[in-house]
């Protein structure tokens, strides 16, 4: 079974860098832009985790986060909350994922972060 993450996050440059690195390990990369209608999203990519950036476009991550942890259709999903904020654990913990990751971050911090959650 193929390994997909799902990437929220309205920086084009980190969904295009993550989406290299991340393809070149082998994982299916999907990404978005904006949280609208983020379950009817993350259903109908069915991934294996989540890369949720704080500052993202519509709700933001903490409510998109609270709203996908809510929907037992997606409360599964682990969730990796990532930011620039200097506060993103206490965000991380606010909004309910299940880890986070500090932006700026190093490629094998973000490959072993997703290694390491994902599920399937």
């Amino acid at each position: 079974m193929e390994k997909s993450i799902f990437i929220f996050d309205d920086d084009t440059d980190i969904l295009e860098l993550c989406r290299i690195l991340l393809s070149q390990k082998g994982y299916t990369v999907h990404t978005s832009g904006s949280c609208t209608d983020i379950v009817e999203q993350v259903i109908a990519k069915q991934p294996g985790v989540i890369l949720m950036d704080n500052k993202i476009p519509d709700t933001g991550g903490i409510i998109a986060v609270k709203t996908l942890k809510s929907d037992a259709r997606t409360s599964s999903v682990p969730v990796i909350f990532f930011s620039a904020n200097t506060n993103v654990k206490e965000l991380s913990e606010q909004a309910g994922a299940d880890h986070f990751l500090q932006k700026p971050f190093d490629i094998s911090s973000l490959e072993s972060m997703v290694s390491k959650t994902i599920r399937g």
